[in-house]
Protein backbone atom coordinates (compact mmCIF):
# COMPACT_ATOMS: atom_id res chain seq x y z
CA UNK A 1 0.00 0.00 0.00
CA UNK A 2 1.00 3.60 -0.52
CA UNK A 3 -0.48 4.62 2.84
CA UNK A 4 -0.07 3.12 6.31
CA UNK A 5 -2.83 0.63 7.23
CA UNK A 6 -5.70 1.82 9.39
CA UNK A 7 -4.63 -0.63 12.07
CA UNK A 8 -1.38 -2.55 12.56
CA UNK A 9 -0.99 -5.76 10.58
CA UNK A 10 -0.27 -8.50 13.11
CA UNK A 11 0.23 -12.25 12.88
CA UNK A 12 1.63 -14.72 15.38
CA UNK A 13 2.45 -11.98 17.85
CA UNK A 14 4.50 -10.04 15.31
CA UNK A 15 3.64 -6.70 13.75
CA UNK A 16 4.44 -5.68 10.17
CA UNK A 17 6.39 -2.46 9.61
CA UNK A 18 5.31 0.09 7.01
CA UNK A 19 7.71 2.28 5.02
CA UNK A 20 6.77 4.41 2.01
CA UNK A 21 9.06 4.31 -1.03
CA UNK A 22 8.77 5.34 -4.68
CA UNK A 23 9.55 2.12 -6.56
CA UNK A 24 10.22 4.12 -9.72
CA UNK A 25 13.27 5.73 -8.07
CA UNK A 26 16.20 3.25 -8.19
CA UNK A 27 18.21 5.13 -5.57
CA UNK A 28 15.29 5.20 -3.14
CA UNK A 29 14.59 1.50 -3.73
CA UNK A 30 18.21 0.55 -3.07
CA UNK A 31 18.31 2.62 0.11
CA UNK A 32 15.04 1.12 1.30
CA UNK A 33 16.06 -2.51 0.76
CA UNK A 34 19.49 -1.98 2.29
CA UNK A 35 17.73 -0.46 5.28
CA UNK A 36 15.35 -3.41 5.64
CA UNK A 37 18.17 -5.93 5.39
CA UNK A 38 20.29 -3.94 7.79
CA UNK A 39 17.46 -3.68 10.32
CA UNK A 40 16.63 -7.39 10.31
CA UNK A 41 20.01 -8.79 9.34
CA UNK A 42 18.72 -10.56 6.23
CA UNK A 43 16.15 -10.52 3.43
CA UNK A 44 14.33 -13.76 2.64
CA UNK A 45 11.70 -12.79 0.10
CA UNK A 46 10.71 -9.91 -2.15
CA UNK A 47 7.07 -9.77 -3.29
CA UNK A 48 6.65 -7.36 -6.19
CA UNK A 49 3.04 -6.37 -5.58
CA UNK A 50 2.99 -2.69 -6.54
CA UNK A 51 1.11 -2.01 -9.75
CA UNK A 52 -2.21 -1.18 -11.32
CA UNK A 53 -3.68 0.87 -14.11
CA UNK A 54 -6.61 3.13 -14.94
CA UNK A 55 -8.95 2.14 -17.74
CA UNK A 56 -7.63 3.90 -20.85
CA UNK A 57 -8.03 2.94 -24.50
CA UNK A 58 -4.83 3.09 -26.53
CA UNK A 59 -6.09 6.04 -28.58
CA UNK A 60 -6.81 8.10 -25.46
CA UNK A 61 -3.95 10.20 -24.13
CA UNK A 62 -0.38 10.25 -25.32
CA UNK A 63 2.13 7.41 -25.30
CA UNK A 64 3.76 8.78 -22.17
CA UNK A 65 0.65 7.84 -20.17
CA UNK A 66 0.89 4.24 -21.29
CA UNK A 67 4.65 4.27 -20.70
CA UNK A 68 4.04 5.19 -17.06
CA UNK A 69 1.87 2.10 -16.68
CA UNK A 70 4.68 -0.06 -18.09
CA UNK A 71 7.19 1.66 -15.80
CA UNK A 72 5.14 0.87 -12.70
CA UNK A 73 4.19 -2.69 -13.60
CA UNK A 74 7.38 -3.94 -15.28
CA UNK A 75 10.36 -1.63 -14.75
CA UNK A 76 9.68 -1.08 -11.02
CA UNK A 77 9.66 -4.84 -10.21
CA UNK A 78 12.90 -5.19 -12.16
CA UNK A 79 14.42 -2.30 -10.21
CA UNK A 80 13.37 -3.76 -6.85
CA UNK A 81 14.53 -7.27 -7.76
CA UNK A 82 17.98 -6.05 -8.81
CA UNK A 83 18.34 -4.06 -5.58
CA UNK A 84 17.26 -7.05 -3.48
CA UNK A 85 19.38 -9.62 -5.32
CA UNK A 86 22.58 -9.42 -3.21
CA UNK A 87 20.59 -9.88 -0.01
CA UNK A 88 18.43 -12.67 -1.43
CA UNK A 89 21.48 -14.48 -2.76
CA UNK A 90 23.05 -14.38 0.70
CA UNK A 91 19.94 -15.87 2.32
CA UNK A 92 19.08 -18.19 -0.60
CA UNK A 93 15.73 -16.44 -0.74
CA UNK A 94 13.14 -15.89 -3.42
CA UNK A 95 11.23 -13.36 -5.48
CA UNK A 96 7.49 -13.53 -6.08
CA UNK A 97 6.11 -11.50 -8.97
CA UNK A 98 2.43 -10.56 -8.82
CA UNK A 99 1.25 -11.03 -12.39
CA UNK A 100 -2.15 -11.04 -14.02
CA UNK A 101 -4.27 -12.95 -16.49
CA UNK A 102 -4.27 -9.65 -18.38
CA UNK A 103 -0.80 -10.65 -19.53
CA UNK A 104 -2.09 -13.88 -21.06
CA UNK A 105 -5.09 -12.61 -23.03
CA UNK A 106 -6.19 -9.48 -24.90
CA UNK A 107 -6.72 -6.59 -22.47
CA UNK A 108 -8.73 -3.85 -24.21
CA UNK A 109 -8.73 -0.70 -22.11
CA UNK A 110 -5.69 -1.86 -20.16
CA UNK A 111 -3.39 -2.83 -23.02
CA UNK A 112 -0.21 -1.31 -21.57
CA UNK A 113 -0.90 -3.08 -18.27
CA UNK A 114 -1.42 -6.41 -20.02
CA UNK A 115 1.78 -5.96 -22.01
CA UNK A 116 3.70 -5.15 -18.83
CA UNK A 117 2.33 -8.18 -17.01
CA UNK A 118 3.23 -10.43 -19.95
CA UNK A 119 6.76 -9.04 -19.78
CA UNK A 120 6.86 -9.50 -16.02
CA UNK A 121 6.12 -13.22 -16.29
CA UNK A 122 8.85 -13.64 -18.90
CA UNK A 123 11.26 -11.59 -16.79
CA UNK A 124 10.62 -13.89 -13.82
CA UNK A 125 11.43 -16.96 -15.88
CA UNK A 126 14.70 -15.42 -17.08
CA UNK A 127 15.62 -14.37 -13.55
CA UNK A 128 14.91 -17.90 -12.33
CA UNK A 129 17.53 -19.24 -14.74
CA UNK A 130 20.14 -16.52 -14.24
CA UNK A 131 19.89 -16.43 -10.46
CA UNK A 132 19.71 -20.17 -9.78
CA UNK A 133 20.50 -21.95 -7.59
CA UNK A 134 20.77 -19.23 -4.94
CA UNK A 135 17.51 -17.36 -5.63
CA UNK A 136 14.17 -18.81 -6.70
CA UNK A 137 11.85 -16.61 -8.79
CA UNK A 138 8.17 -17.36 -9.41
CA UNK A 139 4.99 -15.60 -10.50
CA UNK A 140 1.42 -15.54 -9.24
CA UNK A 141 -0.88 -15.00 -12.21
CA UNK A 142 -3.99 -13.45 -10.71
CA UNK A 143 -7.52 -13.21 -11.95
CA UNK A 144 -9.98 -10.71 -10.52
CA UNK A 145 -9.46 -9.69 -6.90
CA UNK A 146 -11.86 -7.92 -4.55
CA UNK A 147 -9.84 -4.94 -3.34
CA UNK A 148 -10.80 -1.46 -2.16
CA UNK A 149 -10.54 -0.34 -5.81
CA UNK A 150 -12.69 -3.12 -7.28
CA UNK A 151 -15.53 -0.68 -7.97
CA UNK A 152 -13.34 1.24 -10.43
CA UNK A 153 -13.16 -1.78 -12.72
CA UNK A 154 -16.36 -3.71 -11.98
CA UNK A 155 -18.87 -1.11 -10.80
CA UNK A 156 -21.22 -1.19 -7.81
CA UNK A 157 -22.18 -4.21 -5.73
CA UNK A 158 -24.42 -5.56 -8.48
CA UNK A 159 -21.60 -5.19 -11.01
CA UNK A 160 -19.12 -6.99 -8.78
CA UNK A 161 -21.64 -9.80 -8.23
CA UNK A 162 -22.28 -10.12 -11.95
CA UNK A 163 -18.57 -10.28 -12.69
CA UNK A 164 -18.03 -12.82 -9.90
CA UNK A 165 -20.70 -15.04 -11.47
CA UNK A 166 -18.50 -15.44 -14.56
CA UNK A 167 -15.76 -17.08 -12.47
CA UNK A 168 -16.08 -20.88 -12.16
CA UNK A 169 -15.59 -20.73 -8.37
CA UNK A 170 -18.35 -18.12 -8.20
CA UNK A 171 -16.46 -15.28 -6.54
CA UNK A 172 -13.59 -12.85 -6.89
CA UNK A 173 -10.37 -13.64 -5.06
CA UNK A 174 -9.90 -12.09 -1.66
CA UNK A 175 -6.52 -10.48 -0.87
CA UNK A 176 -5.90 -13.31 1.61
CA UNK A 177 -6.14 -15.86 -1.23
CA UNK A 178 -3.26 -14.08 -2.94
CA UNK A 179 -1.29 -13.77 0.28
CA UNK A 180 -1.56 -17.48 1.06
CA UNK A 181 -0.30 -18.38 -2.42
CA UNK A 182 2.62 -15.96 -2.05
CA UNK A 183 3.52 -17.46 1.32
CA UNK A 184 3.58 -20.92 -0.27
CA UNK A 185 5.95 -19.84 -3.07
CA UNK A 186 8.21 -18.09 -0.55
CA UNK A 187 8.29 -21.07 1.82
CA UNK A 188 10.46 -24.17 1.95
CA UNK A 189 7.44 -26.17 0.77
CA UNK A 190 8.17 -24.69 -2.66
CA UNK A 191 11.92 -25.32 -2.42
CA UNK A 192 11.99 -27.01 -5.85
CA UNK A 193 9.66 -24.51 -7.52
CA UNK A 194 11.37 -21.84 -9.60
CA UNK A 195 10.51 -20.22 -12.91
CA UNK A 196 6.89 -21.26 -12.36
CA UNK A 197 3.64 -19.38 -12.91
CA UNK A 198 0.88 -20.28 -10.45
CA UNK A 199 -2.62 -19.42 -11.67
CA UNK A 200 -4.78 -17.92 -8.91
CA UNK A 201 -7.92 -17.14 -10.89
CA UNK A 202 -10.74 -19.26 -9.53
CA UNK A 203 -10.76 -21.55 -12.55
CA UNK A 204 -10.44 -18.84 -15.17
CA UNK A 205 -13.22 -17.72 -17.47
CA UNK A 206 -15.86 -19.67 -19.35
CA UNK A 207 -15.14 -19.33 -23.09
CA UNK A 208 -17.53 -16.78 -24.60
CA UNK A 209 -18.50 -19.12 -27.45
CA UNK A 210 -20.18 -21.49 -24.98
CA UNK A 211 -22.81 -18.85 -24.18
CA UNK A 212 -23.17 -17.78 -27.81
CA UNK A 213 -23.58 -21.23 -29.35
CA UNK A 214 -27.07 -22.55 -30.11
CA UNK A 215 -26.07 -26.22 -29.84
CA UNK A 216 -24.54 -28.55 -27.27
CA UNK A 217 -25.62 -26.56 -24.23
CA UNK A 218 -25.70 -28.42 -20.93
CA UNK A 219 -27.02 -27.18 -17.61
CA UNK A 220 -23.58 -25.86 -16.60
CA UNK A 221 -22.59 -24.76 -20.06
CA UNK A 222 -20.93 -28.07 -20.78
CA UNK A 223 -21.23 -30.12 -23.93
CA UNK A 224 -24.14 -32.53 -24.28
CA UNK A 225 -24.03 -35.41 -26.70
CA UNK A 226 -26.92 -36.90 -28.64
CA UNK A 227 -26.93 -40.68 -28.55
Amino acid sequence: PRRPPDRPVEEGGREAAFTAVDLRDPAAVGEFLDGVAGRYGRLDCLVNNAGGTPYRLLGEGGPERHARVVALNLVAPLTASLAAYPWLRASRGSVVMIGSVSGTRPSPGTAAYGAAKAGLENLARSMAVEWAPEVRVNSLVLGMVRTELAHLHYGDGAGVAAVAATVPLGRLAEPADVGEAAVFLASDRAAYVSGASLLVHGGGERPAFLAAATANQGEAGGVTRAE
